[in-house]
């Protein structure tokens, strides 16, 4: 396989996303692809994708790589060779012969995952579930002892001009099929009008659908400049000593933002915010909420979500997945059933209406003379 193109290099796959071009070539250094990044990926029509990292590890099933290679996108893992120190952004490089040369110069040796090496390495990757579920599951529950005071009773929320209070709160990130949920609670939003809060990512996820999110929290490593502009409220996530590196960008954009000292996701805390402003029902999009979506953003439990699901879970309504839940079609007998069930009222007028019984007399009438009857 040959390719010759231009590159675009970033160690975070989620920054380098917002700046491919078609026809780039992405350098990344992500180990296990998770899905999220190779859909984002395949949506910039790239020509092919260089990992620094392994694109599948084992340790779990991730679907990152088989989803580019069904898109068509070649998927290319280094094997030797120091491309971030080597490569600069907009380098024309050629991809030949499981190598990688910036003109003369080669500076990389890499493998091609087909689709047949993936197929392989995942049939792997499911043998090896158990032995991480084991590892989660003491890993949450470590956590889960350490954070418990902080997420059930001592965490400082910050207060804030939105008014949530007897609401109805829409949070949304931007996870796994977030366009089809959103899709299908869009008359929900429609007709309910909930406070929208977008994390990082999900701020924007609301604007593709003409939404402008009320509140922004995260870590502002992932939603762009015009939403930040846009949103009435924003919330850095900070680290419990109280640093929090996203405001930096805050700062240098102009505006204005609150920190939230917590531990744990963006996501948790903007489902905590919600609750402890008097939220009436939370209902969250897109969200992270199982083993494989934890071990795909590089967490090794989740603790966090745990304590906060059990916390706010007699007013969460999580709508992952609610497009796949009920999709409806139209039968042919329920076509007929609507016209019969139409001309019903039109037929009982007639009979009873003495000016239309008259009209249909005239007409009887002009049919007989009409064909001599």
């Amino acid at each position: 396989m040959y390719i010759k193109a231009p590159i675009k290099i970033d160690k975070k796959t989620k920054i380098l996303v917002n700046r491919l071009e078609s026809g780039d070539i992405a350098v990344i250094d992500h180990d296990d692809l998770d899905e999220i990044a190779a859909n984002s990926l395949v949506e910039r029509k790239i020509a092919a994708v260089v990992n620094c990292g392994r694109s599948i590890t084992g340790k779990y099933p991730n679907l990152g790589p088989k989803i580019l290679a069904g898109a068509g996108v070649p998927i290319f893992d280094v094997i030797k060779g120091d491309i971030f120190n080597n490569l600069n952004e907009g380098d024309m490089i050629e991809i030949a012969d499981k190598r990688i040369f910036a003109g003369d110069r080669m500076v990389a040796e890499v493998e091609l995952l087909s689709k047949e090496e993936i197929d392989i390495l995942m049939i792997l990757a499911e043998r090896n579930i158990e032995i991480e579920l084991e590892k989660f599951i003491k890993n949450t529950l470590i956590y889960a002892n350490k954070e418990k005071d902080f997420i059930l009773g001592n965490l400082e929320i910050p207060e804030i001009d939105t008014e949530i209070r007897g609401q109805h709160v829409l949070v949304v990130v931007r996870g796994q099929n977030y366009r089809e949920d959103l899709s299908a609670i869009s008359s929900y939003i429609n007709e309910v009008n909930p406070v929208l809060i977008g994390v990082d990512g999900g701020a924007d996820a609301l604007l593709e659908f003409g939404l402008t999110p009320h509140i922004i929290i995260g870590d502002m490593d992932s939603v762009s400049d015009e939403c930040l502009g846009k949103c009435k409220e924003i919330i850095v996530h900070a680290y419990l000593d109280g640093s929090a590196p996203g405001m930096k960008r805050i700062d240098d954009l102009g505006l204005d933002a609150k920190v939230f000292p917590a531990p744990g996701t963006s996501e948790d805390i903007a489902m905590l915010l919600a609750y402890d402003k008097g939220a009436d029902l939370i209902v969250a999009v897109g969200t992270h909420s199982n083993m494989i979506d934890f071990l795909e953003k590089g967490r090794k439990g989740m603790a966090s979500t745990f304590l906060v699901r059990m916390k706010v879970g007699s007013k969460l309504v999580d709508a992952r997945g609610v497009n796949k839940l009920y999709k409806s079609n139209i039968k042919f007998k329920y076509i007929v059933w609507f016209i019969i069930a139409a001309f019903i009222p039109i037929l009982v007028v007639a009979l009873i209406s003495p000016p239309i019984q008259n009209l249909l007399r005239l007409l009887s009438i002009r049919l007989k003379m009409q064909f001599g009857l």
